[in-house]
């Protein structure tokens, strides 16, 4: 289903797969390997975090906090974002609206 949102979905995806792009261990979210992961090239990573990215979005329609890798992704009805946080440090938030 997705969050409710009143952007455009591409400008959200675009701007979602830069943020959790800056998770260093986002690819622990689809069970690789640290490995596997250098060993793509960088248009292979960026297709793998925009798949994450447009996975989180659909998933946070339904479950508002999922762990990825070493962070967290939230999505944050009241204010109408998506949260991005390490440990207790907000790396970066996507607007929905």
């Amino acid at each position: 289903m997705g969050v409710k949102h009143g952007r455009e979905y591409e400008h959200i995806l675009q701007e979602l797969t830069v943020a959790v792009g800056r998770i260093p261990d986002s690819y622990l979210f689809f069970e690789m390997e640290a490995e596997e992961w250098e060993r793509l090239g960088s248009e292979e990573r960026a297709e793998v975090q925009e798949a994450l990215a447009e996975d989180l979005f659909y998933a946070l329609g339904e479950q508002s906090v999922i762990p990825v890798g070493s962070g967290v992704v939230i999505h944050d009805r009241s204010h109408h974002r998506i949260d991005i946080l390490i440990g207790d440090e907000e790396l970066t938030f996507v607007s929905l609206v």
